[in-house]
């Protein structure tokens, strides 16, 4: 498959990817390529739950390790961590995204290139505690793309 046709096809799926329950659907879905040797990258994306949730895990083949993390000043200064999972209110759009919450794909197995697209798993609990998982495909972009997007 060209360069094109990955394209279009990562665009057809992160315009709109749906559970069969149709109840979260992402849009936007993007991954920052890496260079020779980097071993983390960003997975950035827009989440919007018909009824109130929360995204527990994410998950990536292209990763040893998937984790969503949260930046936020504190002591004038900007972190990052780790957490445990993020609320979706029904009906927001909650946006992934550099600087902000965001998934993190570390332990990466090879080099993210631009074009290439990476698969990436959602697991959303909602408040009945019955978890469905939706299947992302994300284009990846240029590592400039914190400033374009």
């Amino acid at each position: 498959m060209n360069k094109f046709n990955k394209i279009l096809m990562a665009l057809a799926t992160s315009v709109l990817t749906m559970s069969a329950q149709a109840q979260v659907t992402v849009s936007d879905a993007w991954v920052r390529a890496t260079v020779t040797q980097q071993k983390a990258t960003g997975a950035f994306m827009q989440i919007k739950s018909v009824k109130d949730a929360r995204l527990l895990e994410v998950r990536s083949p292209v990763a040893g390790v998937a984790e969503i993390h949260k930046m936020e000043m504190a002591d004038n200064m900007m972190k990052m961590r780790a957490v445990d999972g993020m609320d979706l209110p029904a009906g927001k759009v909650v946006e992934l995204k550099p600087g902000a919450y965001h998934i993190m794909l570390l332990d990466l197995k090879a080099q993210v290139k631009e074009g290439d697209v990476v698969p990436v798993t959602l697991v959303v609990e909602g408040k009945d505690k019955k978890r469905e998982t939706i299947e992302v495909k994300a284009i990846v972009k240029p590592l400039n793309q914190a400033t374009q997007h």
